[in-house]
């Protein structure tokens, strides 16, 4: 039957087509591709970290991340103990590719990967830092992953211990040398002040180390968040962990003014991930799906609405 003859006798309602279920399926694939494309298009993207919602290194943190509403997720890199780098099943081809087709059929990003390792070690002594680095590089390049979070941590805390500093500068010049070949950021969590952040950033060097901003860190210490915000400028912030400390959920946290944040980024012309790392409940401090709801449905409604 010609295409013509057989629209006209669609048109007039005189044939009746079974769907099958490769038709649905094909509407189904042809729904995601368009969920897909309309998400990159928001400016404000909210995520959760796998590490946080109770899943570091689980596959099932991608189907609970979509459950709690989230449009994306951060993978931990793994453990790091007393090895020669990660406990990261990342690094099996097998479990990649599982990764990525999941999040891939559920309409998730892997916004970034986490190396929370480096919270209790110390960058700065820990031999073999910059190869741990290069592990994680290696992976968010298997994975077309753009953003890394590298903690500076405990022991890496510049204001305690700002001796640590020549060596830690020392180290992220090496590996703002890597993220540039490998076309990806590092971000970098550091305890000092916007200005403070400024300088070590002009030392390293590399527009390939940049901050990864956690709210909690001016709220703890008394400074001005959206102050904090506008000296480190839209150019220095590769990403952002939107949360406080535990406590309340983020609608109810009376010491950060969430729409105001919003308008700092907006004059800014700031845009990118938003992830969600505390500000659980202290009542209930282990419902994960109750808690990161919450606060992912505040932040969707301030940042997305």
């Amino acid at each position: 039957m010609k295409r013509r003859n057989f629209l006209n006798i669609c048109a007039a309602g005189l044939v009746v087509l079974p769907v099958s279920s490769w038709a649905l399926e094909m509407s189904r694939m042809d729904m995601s591709g368009m969920a897909m494309r309309a998400m990159k298009k928001v400016r404000y993207k909210i995520a959760v970290i796998d590490l946080m919602i109770l899943k570091r290194q689980k596959i099932s943190a991608l189907p609970l991340a979509g459950e709690i509403g989230a449009d994306g997720l951060e993978v931990d890199m793994g453990g790091l103990g007393d090895g020669p780098t990660f406990d990261n099943k990342l690094a099996d081809p097998a479990v990649r590719q599982q990764y990525l087709d999941k999040a891939k059929e559920l309409n998730l990003e892997i916004c970034s990967l986490a190396m929370t390792g480096f919270y209790a070690q110390s960058f700065a002594k820990r031999d073999g830092a910059e190869k741990m680095v290069g592990d994680c590089i290696e992976t968010m390049r298997q994975m077309g992953i753009k953003t890394a979070f590298l903690p500076l941590g405990i022991q890496g805390d510049l204001v305690k211990n700002p001796e640590l500093r020549p060596a830690i500068v020392e180290r992220l010049k090496t590996v703002g040398k890597m993220a540039e070949k490998a076309g990806v950021i590092i971000g970098i969590e550091t305890a000092l002040d916007a200005k403070g952040e400024v300088e070590l950033l002009k030392e390293i060097g590399s527009k390939n180390i940049q901050i990864y901003f956690n709210f909690s860190n001016p709220l703890k210490a008394g400074r001005d968040l959206c102050e904090e915000l506008r000296i480190l400028g839209k150019n220095r912030i590769c990403q952002i962990h939107c949360t406080d400390e535990d406590g309340v959920w983020l609608q109810n946290n009376t010491r950060l003014d969430m729409k105001k944040v919003k308008a700092t980024l907006d004059k800014m012309g700031w845009k990118g991930w938003l992830v969600i790392e505390r500000s659980r409940d202290a009542s209930k401090p282990r419902d994960v799906k109750g808690n990161f709801s919450a606060n992912t449905v505040f932040m969707k409604t301030v940042f997305q609405s």
